[in-house]
């Protein structure tokens, strides 16, 4: 792979041990994947923040590092509500050591706001054509997607890398060649909801890391675009997709190869695989909930009690720029959770059942979490809360 004087600069250690290990790792993965060489990034979303996830050995990682991040860069969800961990059930040495995660990354110049979904809150993160070096599965697929920019998926230590040099290897969906769509996905059916997330949870096991390009009936929203990414993003390994007459076009020429055609009844055998019978906790949120999801909720527990442990997981700037919604929701029980989701939570691992209105929870949760999942409607899932299911 092709370096300049200053990356080569770098990798001999002239700017400092941090930058020389981080400038390892680009070239490493670069060399992996035949990079021809580094490209610039807009932004970077770093995963490996739950403790839960990445143990006394990462922080250990991250703590040794020194320096300061080249360009805006985000965390994924940590393991916990950074300030309501108790009200989760989270024990004291857990937190003690999730809050030292955070802390490390914020002394690199990382911004802590928490999220999976950090389009929701910055505008400025990424556009259309951007390169970024982003980790967490329905944010790489959200940026690909609908946004438009380049992005594989990276893991936590080449994002942080990335984020240290201000670069990432040129390939995968950088390139315009691996941005083809290989299947077309013929949807005969009205969608809406939490359709979305059952059509990406049967539509990711089948393509596995293929492009589809969807032709439906029912044009999404950005929240049903959201859902439908994530979990192909979690029942597959898909990192970009298309719909026609809603996101950005392919490249020129794209001809995918494959068809593959669902009806109702395919969508309809999701919900009925997983019930949400028995659940003894709703969880909703996963990725974060937009204002607009906030307000569903909201009106649909409106003078209402739960029977249940109803969380809802957005990020905290909108849970602060909306306290109303959040006042709305936790008037009925339930609670509004920030900087965490259900799937890197410890505080998951409690219960037996969970039921969840997400593709990409249904297939991250059993295991991830070892507990079994049922999926629902918001509206479903809301009258399991309130006991009526």
């Amino acid at each position: 792979m092709y370096l300049s004087r200053e990356e080569e600069a770098i990798c001999r250690g002239e700017h400092g041990e941090t930058l020389q290990r981080m400038m390892e790792i680009l070239v490493a993965l670069g060399d992996i994947y035949g990079a021809e060489r580094l490209v610039p990034v807009r932004s970077v979303q770093i995963a490996g923040v739950s403790f839960k996830n990445i143990g006394d050995a990462g922080l250990e990682w991250i703590s040794d590092l020194r320096g300061r991040v080249a360009v805006p860069s985000i965390l994924n969800p940590a393991g916990m509500d950074l300030c309501r961990w108790k009200e989760m059930g989270i024990s004291e040495d857990f937190a003690c050591q999730q809050k030292k995660v955070v802390e490390a990354y914020g002394r690199l110049g990382v911004t802590v706001d928490c999220t999976c979904t950090p389009y929701q809150i910055y505008d400025r993160l990424a556009g259309p054509g951007d390169h970024l070096a982003w980790s967490e599965s329905s944010a790489v697929s959200y940026a690909n997607s609908v946004i438009g920019a380049r992005t594989n998926r990276e893991g936590g230590p080449s994002a942080l890398a990335a984020a240290l040099i201000g670069k990432t290897p040129l390939y995968g969906y950088h390139l315009d060649e691996n941005r083809m769509p290989t299947h077309l996905v013929a949807v005969d059916a009205d969608l809406k909801g939490s359709d979305f997330g059952a059509l990406g949870f049967l539509v990711g096991g089948i393509v596995k890391d293929g492009v589809p390009i969807f032709r439906l009936r029912s044009l999404p929203d950005s929240d049903e675009l959201k859902a439908l990414g994530a979990a192909m993003a979690a029942s597959g390994s898909v990192a970009l997709y298309y719909v026609e007459n809603v996101t950005p076009t392919p490249p020129a020429g794209a001809r995918p190869s494959e068809r593959l055609d669902l009806d109702r009844k395919e969508i309809d055998e999701v919900y009925e695989k997983y019930p949400g019978i028995g659940a003894e906790i709703v969880a909703l949120g996963c990725p974060h909930c937009s204002r607009s999801e906030l307000e569903r909720i909201a009106s649909l527990l409106e003078d209402k009690k739960v029977q249940k442990e109803l969380w809802v997981c957005t990020a905290r700037k909108i849970a602060e720029k909306y306290p109303d919604l959040v006042a709305r929701i936790e008037k009925s029980g339930a609670k509004v959770l920030c900087d965490t989701c259900m799937v890197v939570s410890p505080a998951s691992e409690r219960y037996k059942k969970m039921m969840v209105n997400s593709g990409k929870a249904l297939a991250y949760i059993p295991g991830l979490c070892g507990v079994e999942a049922g999926f629902g409607s918001t509206e479903e899932c809301i009258d399991a809360a309130l006991g009526r299911i």
